[in-house]
């Protein structure tokens, strides 16, 4: 009896210590059809499986929505009439939470566990920084409330981020280290603001765009790269600025999705948007190579996002005044719309 028990614990022993598989993460898309208003998901193969109701406040409109980086939660950002507002929606519940109640609120970033987000809140008063959790519960974060650009690395509490003492003073980028408790100065330009850094999926560099400093809304900016000590700074290339089209890493970390302005020359593209024609391009990182993805001649390509396999790019586009989500396969290069209906906001999810 003794042996048998010996041998019953030793095999217990062998199965806690062999690794047992993961639960395998499910990949999915949502994207805001404008009407009837909903989020729309999609499955991994692009097929439509569920449809969660959302209709935009009153007097608001939708900025953009941004999903944690695993879990279930979109964080939606609105313009209203009080300023910008920040909410959680639950996708597998529906609910809603509106963080900031009082004042206006703006998305910085996710940290990169996904359970809280960086806000900046009262831009008018006492302008702060502080980390909400999906529920809505506030802590101040101990840095200048004139952040307005912040990206954490992945696996990791430290965070890098950008603020301005005004117009013509240029921006200041900095290192968040041991939950606020070191900070090293990575980047100053006098003559840009350097915004949409985005650590690489291995945390080693980041890729950023600097904005001119300027009274101009629109122009024409650079895309740079340095590594995640602020060394080895180097442009990659020219990216429309001012819109707010972020650039983003695939997921291998070689290739950066960029959003490039057409009509450089056209002064009525510095003042107004719907002036503006753009398209999607790809830059390799190590050599500089270009690929082209959209090839718009009128209308805008808007900020591109990677699945989470780097074989799709989703991004808005705005065709004769159309506002729709398109996709595109990098392999192929086919491009084509999900939903008929008009739509915006494309978010892939992990869960």
């Amino acid at each position: 009896m003794v042996p048998k028990l010996l041998c019953f614990a030793f095999c217990l022993v062998l199965l806690s210590c062999t690794p047992q598989p993961s639960t395998p993460t499910q990949t999915s898309l949502y994207i805001y059809r404008l009407n009837p208003p909903a989020f729309v998901e999609f499955s991994g193969d692009f097929q439509p499986v569920n449809e969660i109701s959302f209709s935009i406040p009153p007097s608001c409109s939708l900025l953009d929505v941004f999903p944690t980086p695993v879990g279930k939660y979109l964080l939606i950002e609105l313009s209203c009439p009080n300023g910008q507002t920040v909410l959680f929606l639950d996708s597998e519940s529906g609910s809603i939470t509106q963080p900031v109640t009082e004042t206006d609120s703006y998305f910085l970033a996710w940290t990169a566990d996904g359970k809280e987000a960086y806000l900046r809140v009262d831009s008018l008063g006492n302008t702060r920084i502080v980390r909400s959790d999906v529920k809505g519960r506030l802590k101040n974060v101990d840095i200048t409330g004139w952040t307005y650009d912040l990206s954490t690395m992945p696996g990791s509490s430290d965070f890098v981020f950008t603020f301005s003492r005004g117009l013509g003073s240029g921006s200041e980028m900095t290192l968040s280290q041991r939950n606020g408790r070191d900070f090293q100065q990575l980047l100053v330009d006098h003559f840009s603001y350097l915004s949409f850094a985005r650590y690489s999926p291995d945390g080693r560099q980041v890729a950023f765009i600097k904005v001119p400093d300027s009274q101009t809304p629109f122009t024409i900016g650079e895309l740079w790269i340095m590594n995640a000590d602020g060394s080895q700074a180097r442009k990659l290339a020219d990216v429309d600025a001012g819109h707010g089209y972020a650039a983003n890493w695939s997921p291998d970390g070689e290739w950066i999705a960029f959003v490039k302005r057409e009509n450089a020359e056209d002064p009525s593209a510095n003042q107004s948007v719907e002036s503006l024609i753009s398209n999607i391009l790809l830059v390799n990182v190590n050599n500089g190579d270009l690929k082209q993805i959209t090839s718009f001649t009128n209308g805008r390509a808007e900020t591109p996002h990677w699945s989470p396999d780097g074989n799709t790019l989703t991004f808005n586009t705005v065709l004769d005044g159309r506002m729709e989500v398109q996709i595109a396969d990098i392999a192929s290069g086919e491009i084509r719309s999900l939903i008929s209906e008009p739509a915006c906001c494309p978010a892939w999810m992990r869960k």
